[in-house]
């Protein structure tokens, strides 16, 4: 009997559920994980048949104990989604829990935080996607707190007045949610803070509290962007620990306190993108401690006090974008680290320290956009460090140190608008690793070097507007990454070397103005890659090469003003040109048909030996075209006789037709009503004569776009919406509100639109039956169109970054300059257009709202597939953040090359498909291979600023104004020349509508 029993019990403890034998730390650690998705699998070997938890992925146990128990959660970075699980926090001697990088949502209610023990020192749940206010709670529930970070969430509402009362509360970060109200004073009570993270919420305009002076513990006090106002108390300076000091990114004014030069522990200042003014303060040379100060963007003026580059660990100067002024002082030579020095854009002038570099590894150097003179120092790449010179548009004299050709260091070089004079050192044309050499607009001479052959990495080589001579060497054929060669206005001679044919990756050849002849080579077929081709005005000689017409973006063809002879491969006709010209050459022959046309005479005048239908190009002497035009003259009146009274009987019935159909127009025309914006040189009738099917050029769902020549030569589009005004409710000229409730108010703000980057609405013409737009033409049509389709090789990289950078000056002007604020709601490549040089346009305001002060909601979602910003998707509500984001994706195409959606992708859209490659593969699998390397560092800049604009979290989404000022960051040398500094125009130039003089916003 003792037997059975035993056997029994024997039995049952075999067949007992196996997770009877995990301890209640690890049945708290299932539940919870009950309350999560786990799509990748990450917490898998979380085994309920194991004893403990101990060896689950991240949970740490104390080993301290006789029993171990759970001392640590960290499920950071897992793919979890899901509400916070409160059973964490039912683990009794929990010190540290870690959710960050993951999708925990929903609110966070006090009672989830309650059950955590009082042991509790860490909790970090940042990058998640957790709403709702911040738990008031937090103190009382967890008085041992040193650490909380709830960074990059959408956490609304203010901070919590009892967000004061942590009794241990060491690092505090709420950076990036949507925290209004204002900052916060009483913050100032947590005496034993040492970081303070705010950074990228909108709080309502707030001064920085002079209180913050009480956290004497602080070493890292970050501010950017929370939308501050008012000076920088001068309090802050008697902070005794303070490392880390960003206050950038706000509005703040005055000058900069002296006192911050008394940060004695400080190791960086960020106070750029301000509007401070005055001088800069003296003293920062007694930071020991100090590496990177960063001023720019402000409104500082006067002169650069002695001591600010001899901090003995500064390594980064940036005060770019202000009103500095004086030379740049002797003691910037004795900088004992500076390795970034970034000064342009201001009014510095005189000569640079003689022996600047000697004693700095100096890495990056950005002088450009000032008044400086005198020499480039020897010195200046002495420590071997030098990668970026950057000294445009300045007064620099004398020639190039012999030192920078043994600079093997540098990569980017640009010298252009100087006054540089003297032969280029040998080595300096061969520099390694030197992607673009620019030393356009100076005064130099001597030749090319041989010794070129060495620049393997040189893809652009602009030397225009100087006194170069000699030839072209052959070497140049070894120059495999050369995207562009542009040598115009010089004294170049001799023949283009055969081996140019080599460089298969050349898309622009500007050799015009200089004294080069022998015949063009014929092995340019190899140039697969070439969009612009100008050799006019030298002494080619020879045929034109039939080769030409092979090339497959080929748009600008230009070999005017030579001694070309032969006539006109039928070849070129395959050619889709922007700009052709052959004239004043001696070539003969009939045009081929396509050329045989009045729009192109201009291409071929100067050609005594063309003949064609083209007035103006046959040849012969005057009396002999007198008597040729004489004996025309007489076989058409006899034609015209002889058909006079076949034509007579036949003329009186066309008469009566159309005096019938004139009538009868008249009559419908009276009915059109035509509003214009700007002061018009045609009537809406010359419009209403071309809308014929020949003139179509597009179609959509609203109606037809037409392109309509004018009598005075320029072209027009016009698009035509069919339907009343009621059922064109949701069509742009309905959007424009010509015909809703606030007809006057809305053409008072949408029609008085002028920005040289917003395409320009002419006139809107309106009838019962339909509605016309017509807009400026834009002959190269739209981004979508051409970056997605085989002519996508026009664009190359520079081409695209300035596409990026004119349409988001476009989307600032409506975000930041229009009054009250306009949201596109459509942002698209294909709603970008493109005119004949390729600059952009914003077009198509169909759903275009005045937003006024604060988002808007929408009663249904408008815009296109793959640009809808997440949160507009489910809240219909719209603010600038949409466009944003939706300019985000604009800027990934620019860079990959793809669409947004695409059967590539999978279930994915191209912000995620970015994502997702980046991680798994890296940068270059994102990056679109017609454009190569060559820019690789520009374009994973771009990149980064697209992926920026596309967060998920519209708070992490930048203004785009600071999207135009980060893309100016990239590279600051595409500065548009219409920017206003000291003088210039700015970037937000406009027509005005009563004048043809420019006006700023």
């Amino acid at each position: 009997m003792l037997a059975l029993l035993l056997w029994l019990l024997l039995h049952l403890h075999l067949h007992l559920p196996s997770s009877l034998s995990l301890n209640q730390e690890g049945l708290y650690l299932l539940q919870a994980r009950q309350g999560l998705s786990d799509p990748n699998l990450s917490l898998s070997d979380w085994n309920p048949r194991d004893s403990t938890p101990c060896n689950w992925t991240g949970i740490t146990c104390s080993p301290s104990s006789p029993t171990p128990t759970v001392t640590s959660v960290d499920l950071s970075n897992l793919g979890l989604s899901g509400p916070f699980p409160p059973f964490l926090c039912r683990l009794p001697n929990l010190s540290s829990l870690s959710l960050s990088f993951n999708y925990i949502n929903s609110t966070l209610p006090p009672s989830s935080l309650l059950p955590c023990p009082p042991s509790l020192t860490h909790l970090d749940l940042s990058q998640n996607l957790l709403v709702g206010p911040l738990p008031s709670t937090l103190p009382s529930s967890l008085p041992s707190l040193t650490h909380l970070d709830l960074s990059a969430n959408n956490f609304t509402g203010p901070i919590p007045p009892s967000f004061a009362t942590f009794p241990s509360l060491r690092a505090l970060s709420l950076v990036g949610n949507l925290l209004n109200s204002q900052l916060p004073s009483f913050l100032s009570n947590l005496t034993s803070l040492r970081q303070l993270n705010l950074s990228y919420n909108p709080f309502s305009p707030s001064p920085i509290p002079p209180s913050f002076s009480n956290l004497t513990s602080l070493d890292t006090l970050w501010l950017a962007g929370c939308n501050l106002v008012g000076p920088i108390p001068p309090s802050l300076g008697a902070l005794p620990d303070l490392t880390n000091l960003d206050l950038s990114s706000n509005a703040l004014t005055g000058p900069v306190p002296p006192s911050l030069a008394a940060l004695r522990s400080a190791v960086q200042i960020e106070l750029y993108a301000n509007s401070l003014t005055g001088p800069i303060p003296s003293g920062f040379s007694n930071v020991s401690t100090l590496r990177r100060i960063d001023f720019s963007m402000n409104n500082l003026s006067g002169a650069l006090p002695d001591d600010i580059f001899l901090p003995p660990l500064l390594d980064s100067l940036h005060l770019y974008e202000n009103n500095l002024s004086g030379p740049v002082p002797a003691s910037a030579a004795r900088a004992p680290a500076l390795a970034e020095l970034r000064l342009f854009s201001n009014s510095l002038s005189g000569p640079l320290p003689a022996d600047l570099g000697g004693l700095s590894p100096l890495s990056f150097v950005d002088l450009s956009d000032n008044a400086l003179s005198g020499e480039i120092p020897g010195t200046i790449c002495r420590c071997g460090a030098l990668e970026e010179l950057l000294l445009l548009d300045n007064y620099f004299s004398g020639s190039v140190p012999e030192s920078l050709g043994r600079c093997r260091s540098l990569t980017r070089v640009r010298l252009l608008n100087n006054r540089l004079s003297g032969e280029v050192p040998a080595g300096f044309w061969g520099l390694p690793h030197v992607s673009l050499l620019e030393l356009t607009g100076n005064k130099f001479s001597g030749s090319i070097s041989p010794a070129i052959s060495g620049a393997g990495n040189l893809s652009k080589l602009l030397i225009s507007h100087n006194q170069f001579g000699g030839s072209i060497p052959k070497e140049m054929g070894a120059l495999s990454n050369l995207y562009e060669f542009s040598a115009a206005d010089n004294k170049l001679t001799g023949t283009l070397p055969e081996e140019l044919s080599n460089l298969a990756e050349l898309g622009q050849l500007d050799l015009h103005n200089n004294a080069l002849g022998g015949e063009i080579p014929s092995g340019v077929q190899s140039w697969k890659k070439l969009s612009q081709l100008n050799l006019a005005n030298n002494g080619f000689v020879g045929g034109i090469p039939a080769e030409l017409g092979d090339l497959p973006v080929l748009n600008y063809l230009d070999l005017s003003g030579n001694s070309l002879t032969g006539g006109i491969p039928l070849k070129l006709q395959n050619l889709k040109l922007n700009q052709f010209n052959l004239s004043d050459n001696r070539l003969s022959g009939p045009l081929p048909p396509l050329y045989s046309m009045s729009a192109y005479r201009d291409s071929f005048l100067g050609n005594p030996g063309l003949c064609g239908d083209t007035p103006g190009l046959c040849s012969g002497t005057e009396d002999g075209s007198r008597e040729h035009r004489g004996s025309i003259w007489v076989l058409r009146s006899i034609f015209a006789l002889s058909v006079l009274i076949l034509v007579a009987g036949v003329s009186w019935f066309i008469w009566r037709y159309w005096s019938m159909k004139r009538a009868k127009q008249r009559m419908d025309r009276a009915k059109w009503t035509l509003t214009s914006f700007h002061k018009l040189g045609f009537s809406e009738y010359e419009i209403l004569d071309c809308l014929d099917e020949d003139n179509v050029i597009g179609s959509g769902a609203s109606g037809k776009v037409y392109k309509v020549v004018l009598s005075n030569g320029e072209a027009v589009a016009v698009k035509k919406l069919w339907g009343s005004a009621a059922a064109n409710k949701d069509l742009e000229c309905s959007d424009h509100n010509l015909y809703d409730d606030g007809f006057e108010a809305e053409v008072a703000t949408l029609g008085k639109i002028r920005h040289k980057n917003i395409v320009k609405l002419w006139c809107c013409c309106s009838h019962k039956e339909c509605n016309l737009l017509v807009y400026e033409y834009m002959p190269n049509g739209s981004l979508g169109d051409l970056l997605h389709s085989n002519k996508s090789g026009l664009l190359d990289w520079p081409t695209r970054y300035r596409i990026a950078l004119d349409a988001a000056e476009g989307l600032s002007y409506l975000h930041h300059d229009c009054v009250p604020p306009i949201v596109h709601r459509d942002v698209k490549s294909n709603n970008i257009l493109l005119d004949g040089e390729f600059r952009a346009r914003v077009a198509d305001f169909g759903l275009a709202k005045v937003i006024g002060k604060g988002p808007k909601s929408m009663s249904v979602i408008a815009g296109s597939c793959g640009y809808i910003a997440p949160e507009y998707a489910y809240t219909l509500r719209v603010n600038e953040k949409s466009d944003i984001y939706s300019f985000g994706v604009v800027i990934l195409e620019l860079v990959t090359g793809k669409p947004p959606i695409d059967p590539e992708f999978g279930e994915k859209d191209l912000v995620k498909w970015v994502c997702a490659t980046l991680e798994q593969k890296g940068m270059d699998h994102v990056l679109d291979p017609k454009l190569g390397l060559s820019f690789r560092e520009e374009m994973c800049k771009v990149l980064n600023i697209g992926l920026h604009c596309a967060s998920n979290l519209p708070i992490n989404r930048p203004s785009m104004r600071r999207v135009v000022k980060m893309l100016l960051d990239v590279s600051p040398e595409h500065k548009p020349t219409s920017e206003k500094k000291n003088g210039k125009l700015s970037p937000y130039y406009y027509e005005d509508a009563s004048s043809d003089q420019g006006s700023v916003v």
